[in-house]
């Protein structure tokens, strides 16, 4: 008989993706393992292999569509048809679910964890809101952002229930003024009412949905391009990071003459060891050390609890620019590796981003991130802190600048600086010394235990 492969589990609680290419078409006869399908989840983008070999009878799905945990995306041909009984699905990429039927593929919440994504979990705990008792609204009964502000509204209006004691509105600020640019473009289809959300495209809107829009049509032609997966996920953890944490953001510049001359002196000799240094290898580096003597810059901050989670690990996230947008790879203790190797590392990451090859656990377990926009110019950036950490560092583009030493005019390389932080975590005077100690170690690249 004929056999359905479905959207198999994806771990992390995962329970929806969009697929990005289909690699095979009907009638192809293929192996086992050979690849399916590329998906793209919240974390990474995923290649989904074959669970058996056979005849590829029908296609169920279409690039840029979002499918849930077991929905099905391709039907094999019976046995008859291939002369060969198909395989069990093979330990590969990702968790094999190809015989589970659809109707199965969200858990009852008296029978496994309640179906939502990742940034919804994040969210419900932010705002103290318990998902048993959350009615999903979304598909298949998943909970969805809208569904966690509706519960966490109602917690406000009956305040006397919190079994805690402690208001859930004096631990989590809302106001509908912080909601990010990219979460109020949600425009609605010709013939919809303004303002309705897309069933498609649910971003995150803490405190309010967001006002409706006008008919832009009235005005001139327009053109609605829905948002992939990996931007929709992009906008609704800005919008979560932007409504719950008050940033505060610290400018400062590092002179970066001697760093850069250590970088171009020994750029063959590290070439010939396989690695190219770079600017980014050293902010990292700088980072990590001083994020040593300054913790609670390496921290997460659990509001409900009333305690800061100070991590006693440096894994750096590093903000990569992709076509498909902003994507942070994590490279892990960063502190205890040597420059070169850090180089190597960072270098082979940032190719598996932008390949399309990062994998999941690729992403996750960051303590800070560095995000370097100096290769696309600019003077300087306040970026979003990327939650749940509490602090981010922006770097632009160095410029030779005229710079008095000992009273005399000379031309020096310059690098701006933002710090940005939580500031329920640390004072401005915090910061700036935060800051002042990674300007140091840039300056004097020498304390920074350089191996070449």
């Amino acid at each position: 008989m004929a056999r359905q492969f479905v959207l198999p589990d994806l771990g992390e609680g995962l329970v929806e993706a969009e697929v990005v290419r289909i690699l095979v078409n009907e009638g192809d006869v293929i192996r086992e393992d050979a690849p399916l399908l590329e998906v793209e989840t919240d974390k990474a983008q995923v290649e989904i292999p074959s669970p058996m070999s056979g005849r590829v009878e029908k296609i169920h799905v279409q690039p840029g569509e979002t499918v849930s945990v077991g929905a099905p995306l391709i039907t094999f041909a019976d046995t008859d048809a291939v002369g060969r009984a198909p395989m069990a699905a093979p330990a590969a990429a990702v968790s094999a679910a190809a015989s589970t039927p659809r109707t199965q593929a969200l858990p009852a919440r008296d029978g496994g964890p309640v179906p939502a994504t990742p940034a919804t979990r994040r969210l419900a705990r932010e705002l103290g809101v318990d998902l048993r008792q959350v009615k999903g609204t979304g598909a298949a009964g998943r909970v969805t952002d809208a569904d966690v502000h509706a519960a966490a509204s109602r917690d406000i209006a009956q305040p006397a229930s919190d079994s805690r004691g402690v208001s859930p509105a004096a631990s989590v600020p809302r106001s509908s003024s912080s909601l990010s640019a990219e979460a109020t473009q949600q425009a609605s289809p010709a013939g919809e009412p303004a303002g309705r959300p897309l069933e498609s495209a649910p971003l995150a809107a803490v405190g309010a949905e967001p006002p409706p829009l006008p008919r832009f049509e009235q005005w001139g032609p327009v053109e609605r391009e829905p948002l992939s997966h990996l931007r929709r996920t992009i906008a609704a953890r800005m919008t979560l990071s932007a409504s719950v944490i008050p940033h505060v953001t610290h400018f400062d510049r590092a002179d970066i003459t001697d760093l850069d001359g250590i970088i171009r002196k020994n750029l063959e000799a590290a070439r010939k060891r396989g690695a190219t240094l770079t600017l980014t290898s050293f902010l990292l580096k700088a980072a990590a050390l001083a994020l040593k003597a300054h913790s609670r810059f390496n921290a997460s901050l659990d509001s409900v609890a009333g305690v800061m989670i100070l991590k006693r690990y440096y894994h750096l996230g590093v903000a990569v620019a992709t076509e498909r947008g902003l994507i942070v790879p994590v490279v892990r203790d960063v502190d205890r590796k040597p420059l070169l190797e850090l180089a190597r590392e960072l270098a082979a990451l940032a190719q598996r981003v932008r390949d399309g090859k990062v994998t999941i656990d690729d992403l996750r377990g960051g303590t800070f991130t560095v995000t370097n926009i100096g290769a696309l110019g600019g003077t300087g950036a306040i970026p979003i802190i990327n939650y749940p950490e509490v602090a981010i560092l922006g770097v632009a583009r160095a410029r030779e600048e005229a710079v008095v030493r000992d009273g005399v005019i000379v031309p020096r390389l310059v690098l701006p600086l933002t710090l940005t932080f939580d500031h329920r975590i640390a004072d401005g005077a915090d910061g700036a010394r935060f800051a002042a100690d990674i300007v140091r170690l840039l300056e004097h690249p020498d304390q920074m235990l350089l191996e070449l």
